[in-house]
């Protein structure tokens, strides 16, 4: 990679390796095992003019997002209480009502949206998927199959339009062409509108060692203080940012046009930005400090894998999500190490992860085998999974938590 992406800036060696890694939500048939496995490398780059963190793009974004991309976000009850919890606190704080029009880009298969549908608000999703624009078409919530960009945002203009609210969940890390994504969120807003986006923060990536939230879906990883100038680029002025836990640590970014004078800039913005360079993360050492932290984690892993599996002890996964993709394939995890794992997405059960060729299986399997460990992969959502799980403690078994590095939970 030569150029960063966003400013032009001449892009030095990476600071971080995982390695070549498929593409993460590539999940595999039965047919596709005997069949040559794409593999690319997952290198990380940062910036030095911007601080943008970013990968390279081997695998378009059209080829990534196709009709059989296998991610649905209804299937996390923490994730949907999230997006109940966002609709109830935009409409409280922002007066959001029946005359108002919500646009969520990458709105997968309505899982947010049919909250503000609830309230009779109009809305519309934008998705790239089909399969999962499907779904959300049959639940009733207006859907166009396409990705989001300044020509599409001219679209909604020439139907006069345009947005009060714009959101965009950890969509933003999925566009390669993020001048462009910000100018098409510039052009669809109407001149006092909103536009919220959530991220992962690269500062809990950093001091989590959360490396497996890096994969080639995801183009760039943004610190708060990128993430701003980014917006500012576009003539879009971040007004307000809070801190999540959701994804081991996310933004999220509320913004308005800036000649928008009738929202006031608050004092959290300029808050973080103390915080992120007090934490070192406008300082370039501290990006190549992160890869020695990274390879303790996979030496660590391995080690408490191998004593187990000689010990005979059966360790099975929980979860098929795309970052423990990359934590398998970095660390060369595979059905010697893992039986299976399992998943409630029923897209992706009788599936094969990508790379490591790990079969996905329902849940209940784990009642039959009775495994002694098992690993959560979405680490993420550890206490949903545990409580839903609890029943592995009747034969005396353990949850294991990778990140930030290897947890046993009895």
């Amino acid at each position: 990679m030569d150029k960063c992406r966003v400013c032009g800036s001449k892009l030095t060696k990476p600071f971080l390796s995982l390695g070549n890694s498929p593409v993460s939500n590539a999940y595999l048939t039965k047919d596709d095992l005997n069949r040559m496995e794409p593999f690319y490398p997952l290198d990380v780059y940062i910036c030095n003019g911007c601080l943008l963190v970013q990968i390279d793009e081997f695998e378009t974004a059209k080829n990534i997002f196709t009709v059989d991309y296998a991610y649905f976000s209804s299937y996390s009850e923490s994730w949907l209480k999230h997006c109940s919890d966002y609709t109830e606190m935009m409409i409280e704080r922002f007066g959001f009502d029946k005359k108002s029009f919500v646009v969520e880009i990458g709105s997968n298969d309505g899982y947010l949206l049919q909250y503000f549908k609830q309230h009779d608000i109009p809305v519309l999703g934008v998705e790239p998927s089909a399969g999962t624009a499907k779904v959300a078409i049959k639940k009733g919530i207006p859907t166009d199959i396409s990705f989001f960009s300044a020509l599409y945002a001219k679209k909604i203009g020439k139907n006069g339009k345009l947005a009060d609210l714009i959101i965009g969940n950890n969509v933003l890390a999925h566009n390669p062409n993020l001048n462009d994504f910000v100018e098409g969120l510039k052009i669809a807003l109407n001149s006092r509108g909103i536009i919220t986006i959530e991220v992962p923060h690269m500062l809990r990536i950093i001091q989590d060692n959360q490396f497996d939230t890096i994969y080639h879906e995801h183009f760039s990883y943004f610190s708060f203080y990128s993430l701003k100038n980014l917006f500012a680029l576009h003539g879009l002025e971040v007004f307000d940012v809070e801190e999540l836990y959701t994804h081991g640590g996310s933004l999220r970014i509320f913004a308005k046009h800036k000649n928008d004078k009738t929202k006031k800039v608050s004092k959290r913005v300029s808050d973080l930005l103390k915080k992120e360079k007090s934490a070192g993360l406008y300082d370039l050492k501290t990006y190549f400090k992160f890869g020695n932290k990274v390879e303790i984690t996979k030496r660590k892993l391995l080690k408490f894998l191998i004593q187990a599996k000689n010990e005979g002890k059966k360790i099975v996964g929980y979860g098929a999500p795309a970052k423990g993709n990359t934590l398998l394939n970095y660390c060369g995890i595979r059905t010697d190490f893992i039986d299976y794992t399992v998943d409630r997405n029923p897209f992706k059960q009788n599936k094969y992860l990508p790379g490591t060729h790990i079969p996905i299986k329902h849940p209940d399997k784990i009642k039959q085998d009775k495994p002694d460990y098992v690993l959560i992969l979405p680490w993420n959502i550890r206490e949903e999974i545990m409580k839903q799980m609890a029943y592995i403690r009747k034969w005396g078994g353990k949850f294991i938590e990778p990140i930030p590095e290897v947890v046993v939970f009895r």
